[in-house]
């Protein structure tokens, strides 16, 4: 028995080994198994393949058996030993890991009849770890030691280690074992296919030990059996650790992967395609992929198409389909399917990759949207109030349309207010164009680019000779505007004593040119317009309350920029085909960054700063989509709240300085102050003036 197990054992310590109690041994036949001859027995050992076990199969029924040898001798194996190897094989069969370990150590030590047993595997240099340990009749928490001095470090070694007595003597630095009184050992190494070392199997005793140790070929089969446990377990984990590492990856993944059978049901999907659908992920097995698909051209109908050409080997590259999520909303997705083949080339399954696009589809189609609905807009717009260039929607924009709707017929004088660059000018055309007076010229008159010294006759015209410099007699504005409208802009400008000589003109509808004395009627309607607030003037008593009254018979207030921020993407739209089309250049549209800031810009200077960034961007885009650096809008720009609580003239004052200080004091120019505020150079510096402002770091133009 010992010469058939021995060779067995060579077969374990050549390979992983299995053991199972369950069949009969046969002779060394020509089919290649390795067998021994008994009337009542047979033992195999067959390999399986690379990493599965040898099974050992064992019939153990007898008190004791004779074994026939190649040569016909002879060996006779006594009961006690068949017993030991069928408890150990019968207790361990069964298990597998941790449970295998811990039957192996507790059917070994019965079997050596020792009271200590383990099996351990390296920690690190010099160190080992329990796997199962066995001490005095139950399983104990593992242990790690040090090998060193200890009887183990022969065994990790590779060598068969047998102490039959005086252990403690021999090591007496392995305080545990001195402690514990171990008399005997006995410990044989645990190895892998190439002959490295893993660990070891032992067992010992407080008793001696036989000077040639029972069993000791029951000790080496299960100590090959231990490492082929160990090995297994670390391939096992090994396996484990790169499912996790994969799984993790597919779980994780920014892309939705799903896989689907032949028939089109998914089979599996991972974390991003459940988010995308807004189902969970469990919830999707064996749903059908075209019931995900949204019932558009460019859905379920699409769809269908696509598995038609999958189901008959053809791989999707990109594809753009429009799915539905379980919320009813949309989702865009680009497709990668590809079929999987057998061996035999017939399609198994498929595994398809979803990107998601709902984003970008949505916001193409957004643009086209937007681009009709502003063409529409402005077709309204110019049909019910004629007014081309005023674009928007808000609520108090439209109000505002509909007050100018209703004065437009009308005689009456308005009044204009609002901060610079809302578009007054834009307004006051629209009136005098919906007004019977359209034939007539509209005829403007910026009162702050006046001198004060020439107000009066550049308003009401002069006889020649009226002042120095008076070579010839002058029409005035009122008499140009004879039959039409006058559009006095910047009212509040106007000198005190001019504004007694304005409002006889309103009131009894003649005037007198400078330097003159014949009274020259006129048919003409006043629109006013300022950012000041005259009613504050009017109690410091630098504009006359007559006049007021005179001219705000209808006032109509211009809200900020900032104050109606639903109209910057129209208004956005708008002057950028007006700019590409007159610098030439082909703009598709803007960044979604592009727009937010635009949206989220204070605009200090309304729409004339718009106006002024947008013609600037589309000069500089490089290609078709519009980008806007945040840098670039002024960076000075004060609050909404500050602008709120400030006068208009501090406004004014705070905006004409951040634009001196972005043109580092530069007024004229292509790029200087005047160009970007829209004034006369000489225009900005009478307000310069006016308003007490420096110029810091004047640059010469």
């Amino acid at each position: 028995m010992k010469q058939v197990l021995g060779h067995v054992n060579d077969r374990f310590l050549a390979g992983c080994v299995r053991v199972r109690p369950d069949v009969r041994i046969g002779r060394h036949g020509p089919d290649g198994e390795d067998a021994v001859d008994s009337p009542r027995r047979t033992a195999i050992a067959r390999r399986h393949r690379p990493i599965a076990p040898v099974e050992v199969i064992l019939l153990l029924t007898d008190a004791d058996v004779t074994l026939g040898g190649g040569d016909g001798g002879e060996a006779r194996v006594s009961t006690d030993e068949i017993s030991a190897l069928r408890a150990i094989v019968e207790g361990t069969a069964a298990n597998t890991g941790q449970q295998f370990f811990q039957s192996l150590v507790r059917h070994l030590a019965a079997a050596i009849d020792v009271g200590y047993a383990f099996v351990a595997e390296f920690a690190g240099p010099d160190r080992a770890r329990t796997l199962a340990y066995w001490k005095q009749g139950r399983v104990v928490d593992n242990v790690e030691w040090d090998l060193r001095g200890t009887p183990c470090e022969d065994v990790v070694r590779g060598s068969l280690c047998h102490h039959p007595a005086g252990v403690s003597r021999k090591f007496p630095d392995d305080r545990p074992m001195v402690e514990m009184g171990i008399e005997s050992y006995l410990g044989v190494p645990l190895r892998d296919l190439d002959g490295r070392t893993l660990g070891h199997l032992a067992v010992f005793d407080e008793r001696p030990m036989p000077a040639e140790p029972r069993r000791l070929f029951i000790f080496r089969i299960f100590a090959a059996r231990a490492a082929a446990e160990l090995l297994r377990i670390r391939a096992d984990q090994l396996l484990k650790e790169s499912e996790e590492r994969y799984r993790d990856l597919y779980e994780e993944a920014p892309s939705a992967y799903v896989s689907l059978s032949i028939d089109g049901r998914l089979t599996s999907a991972n974390r991003r395609a459940a988010e995308l659908l807004g189902v969970p992920a469990e919830r999707l097995l064996g749903t059908p992929l075209l019931d995900l698909f949204a019932e558009s051209p460019a859905g379920r109908p699409r769809a269908v198409e696509l598995l038609s050409r999958f189901a008959e080997g053809e791989e999707i590259a990109g594809a753009e389909l429009e799915m539905c999520r379980a919320d009813g909303g949309p989702l865009w997705i680009n497709l990668w399917l590809k079929p999987l083949r057998g061996n035999d080339g017939t399609i198994l399954s498929g595994r398809a990759i979803w990107v998601d696009v709902t984003d970008r589809v949505l916001g193409e189609l957004e643009r086209a949207r937007l681009q009709q609905q502003n063409l529409y807009l402005q077709e309204e717009i110019k049909a019910d109030h004629n007014f081309e260039e005023i674009v928007g929607r808000s609520p108090s924009l439209l109000t505002i349309l509909g007050n100018v709707r209703q004065v437009a017929p009308t005689d009456a004088s308005v009044l204009l207010t609002g901060e610079t660059g809302t578009g007054k000018e834009l307004f006051a055309r629209a009136i005098h164009s919906n007004s019977a007076r359209r034939d007539k010229p509209l005829i403007k008159v910026n009162c702050a680019a006046l001198p004060t010294g020439l107000v009066e006759s550049e308003l009401f015209g002069h006889e020649r000779g009226a002042f120095s410099g008076a070579i010839a007699k002058r029409i005035g504005r009122f008499e140009l505007a004879n039959g039409g409208t006058l559009f006095l802009d910047e009212v509040g400008e106007i000198p005190l004593e001019v504004q007694a000589k304005l409002l006889r003109v309103l009131q009894e509808r003649e005037f007198e040119r400078v330097g003159g004395n014949v009274p020259i009627a006129v048919d003409v309607r006043i629109i006013a317009a300022t950012n000041r607030d005259l009613l504050k003037s009017v109690r410091e008593g630098t504009f006359r309350e007559d006049l007021y009254y005179r001219l705000s018979v209808f006032p109509i207030h211009l809200p900020a920029l900032r104050e109606r921020r639903e109209d910057i993407p129209l208004l956005v739209r708008f002057l950028v085909n007006k700019f590409s089309a007159r610098t030439g250049k082909k703009i598709e549209g803007l960044t979604g960054r592009a727009l937010e800031t635009l949206t989220a810009y204070a605009w200090p200077g309304n729409v004339r700063e718009l106006e002024n960034v947008l013609e600037r961007a589309v000069i500089l885009a490089p290609g078709p989509m519009l980008d806007i650096d945040p840098a670039s809008l002024s960076a000075s720009a004060p609050t909404t709240a500050n602008l709120r609580q400030a006068s208009l003239e501090t406004v004014e004052r705070n905006h004409i300085l951040a634009v001196l200080e972005q043109t580092k004091g530069t007024i004229d120019g292509p790029h200087g102050a005047a160009r970007i505020l829209d004034l006369h150079p000489n225009t900005l510096r009478s307000r310069l003036k006016k308003l007490g402002i420096a110029r810091p770091g004047h640059h010469p133009s």
